[in-house]
Order: C-alpha cells, then sequence, then structure tokens
C-alpha cells in the first residue's frame, strides 16, 4: 500500500460543518485563465471577497471550494512570493480552499497531534496557521490549516492528541489572515522538513514538481467533487 492509496480509503471529518451536504459545495476558479478576474481587483481582499461571494450566491451554494495547482495572479501584490523573478516567482497553489465566512468552525479530519502552530504575518501569508501530525498504520504525515483567527493559535501545545471530528479553530478575518477573503487553506504534507508552524503553500515553476510530490491533493481527504489525483 502507497500512502496514495491510505489516504483513498480514510473516512475523513468534514473540515467544516457536517451538515453542509457536499451539493452546496461549488467548484471556484481563481487561476489566472479566468477570465471574469480581468474586472476584479485581486488585489484586494474586498473586491475579491465581492466576487466570491456572488459566485457562492448565484449558484445558490454555501462554501466555494478549488485551488490544488492552480497557477494564480492573487499573489503579486506581494514580495513575499517573489513576483519580479519569473523562474521564482511562487504562484502555483498547493492547497485547496474552502471560501466560507470568518468565524466558522474548522474540524479535524482524523485523529492526529498537534506538531505545530504560529502566526504567520508576512503580508500575503496564512496568519495563524495550525499543522497537525497523523501516524496511521505505517504512515506519517502532516496536514495544514492556515487563514484561522487569532484565537485558535491560543492555549495550544506541542503533542496533545487531536480526535479525529474535533473542533481545531475557527477562520480569521482579512486584517489577520494575511489580507484574504475568509477562507480555510487545507495541505497534506508527506515530509514537513524542518518547518514548525509553517509549510510553502504556493510554489514556483522551478520547485513544482517536488512540491507536487510532497503536498498531495487535498481532494483525497476532503472528497468534493471529481477526485483528480
Amino acid at each position: 500500500m502507497t500512502i496514495l492509496d491510505l489516504l483513498i480509503q480514510l473516512e475523513a471529518h468534514p473540515l467544516v460543518d457536517p451538515s453542509i451536504p457536499k451539493a452546496s459545495y461549488m467548484p471556484l476558479d481563481l487561476s489566472v485563465d479566468n477570465s471574469e478576474l480581468r474586472a476584479v481587483n485581486v488585489s484586494n481582499s474586498k473586491d475579491l471577497e465581492k466576487f466570491i461571494w456572488n459566485h457562492i450566491n448565484t449558484n445558490n451554494a454555501k462554501i466555494a471550494y478549488g485551488g490544488y495547482l492552480e497557477k494564480r495572479a492573487i499573489y503579486q501584490r506581494s514580495n513575499y512570493f517573489n513576483q519580479t523573478n519569473s523562474d521564482t516567482e511562487r504562484n502555483i497553489h498547493l492547497g485547496l480552499d474552502l471560501w466560507i465566512e470568518a468565524n466558522t468552525p474548522i474540524f479535524a479530519p482524523l485523529l492526529g497531534t498537534i506538531h505545530s502552530f504560529k502566526n504567520n504575518t508576512n503580508y500575503g501569508d496564512y496568519g495563524p496557521t495550525i499543522v497537525l501530525k497523523h501516524h496511521i498504520e505505517e504512515f506519517e504525515f502532516y496536514t495544514l490549516y492556515g487563514h484561522l483567527s487569532l484565537e485558535s493559535i491560543e492555549d495550544l501545545e506541542v503533542g496533545v492528541e487531536v480526535n479525529q471530528g474535533e473542533q481545531i479553530a475557527t477562520l480569521g478575518t482579512a486584517e489577520i489572515n494575511g489580507d484574504y477573503p475568509p477562507h480555510l487553506h487545507f495541505q497534506i504534507i508527506k515530509d514537513i522538513q524542518d518547518y514548525s508552524g509553517d509549510y510553502p503553500g504556493v510554489s514556483s515553476l522551478l520547485d513544482l514538481e517536488f512540491y507536487k510530490e510532497n503536498c498531495l491533493n487535498p481532494n483525497l481527504l476532503v472528497g468534493i467533487g471529481v477526485r483528480n489525483f
């Protein structure tokens, strides 16, 4: 068995309210190929939020989702992503985003322990972030939760066990989540390397093959729509 096989077989708890049916999740394209975004100032969190919620409401949905391996222009506003160098510009998203209101409770999809947590305060960064460590059968891997509220990382302790389905956080506002519309960045990481409370969530084309191997499709656990791996 590979870790890919394991993740496909696992019955993960929903990351947000389990009473929301999968039919109420609507795909959202924030890639550079979406012509609708040309009329949106994606560098402005309020303008982007209006676009996202218009998309959600127009489709009678509750949550918008997407973004794994999506090439985006929204990172060009911050030099944190090296946008001045086309070879090393980080603009390919490595996680799955769930766009929903601030203060939405976030639940652990699997049994794990708190590996680390941190407030990543660079402009355009995660803001408050939690990383869980999972050990299932012979496999060890990590899940990352970014753009949380400050309250989510208060009074945490490394090594504490987290039960599947336990609430671990709430979503933050643009003021503290790196200046984005409220959403969860969820990422699966095979090898956390030397990172603590953080891990790259956006890759350059130069490094993409490494990160594709190390950061598996989050939809393996989330299971929304077509699960292309």
